[in-house]
């Protein structure tokens, strides 16, 4: 918890319920100890969708296909997903829940490791969402810039780890200092990069936002 746990406990007290769908398979999902994207950056999600009006939205990490549904539902009807997992036992309980909501027609899902189904998208895409292995967040941005349209949004969830992004490498459990490198280098970039205009906010577990830039920034 980055953000007091009062404060957010308030802020979800205003949150009205997603469809009869999505509340069911994340009920699930929460049973089964299944991550998904916490409320309040549900709503968040939802409101830079909203923004934006995308028609083509990549996500990075399936899972058990919540966040796809969530933001299918929340785009034009023509809008395009396309959404990539690798890991063999979520693929086909995520291709069950497209199909339980009618989404199976408008949501594709690509089994692979990202880093190389990346490499062999072409096209672009004007929304990203970034949820998958956080320690290969930082190598997927190469690809991840090179599918992003001009104006794009890029948005990675999870940056701050539970707050341990924070800290001194030495104050982090020897098994998770490659994370968290890889993580601070991630964040690092974001801000850095030159065709990025980028936003780390202190939201669920650290949200940041980044518009490519198109010309009329930096």
């Amino acid at each position: 918890m980055i953000v007091d746990e009062r404060i957010v406990t308030f802020i979800n007290s205003f949150e009205t319920q997603n469809s009869e769908i999505l509340e069911k398979i994340e009920k699930e999902a929460l049973a089964s100890h299944v991550p998904i994207v916490r409320k309040e950056m549900q709503s968040f999600l939802k409101m830079l969708l909203a923004l934006k009006e995308p028609e083509n939205i990549l996500e990075v990490g399936t899972a058990v296909g919540f966040s796809a549904l969530l933001m299918s539902e929340c785009v034009p009807a023509d809008c395009r997903i396309t959404t990539i997992e690798n890991y063999e036992k979520r693929i086909p309980l995520a291709r069950e829940n497209f199909r339980r909501a009618g989404k199976e027609e408008h949501i594709v899902l690509i089994e692979g490791d990202a880093a190389q189904v990346l490499k062999e998208l072409n096209g672009s895409y004007d929304f990203i969402f970034m949820d998958a292995a956080k320690g290969q967040y930082i190598h997927y941005l190469p690809e991840v810039l090179r599918l992003l349209d001009k104006g794009g949004v890029l948005v990675s969830d999870n940056v701050m780890q539970d707050g341990e992004v924070i800290e001194s490498r030495f104050a982090v459990e020897r098994r998770n200092r490659t994370i968290h490198a890889r993580m601070r280098e991630y964040l690092y970039e974001l801000k850095h990069t030159k065709e990025l205009v980028t936003s780390i906010l202190p939201l669920g577990d650290g949200v940041a936002v980044s518009v490519k830039n198109s010309g009329r920034i930096g």
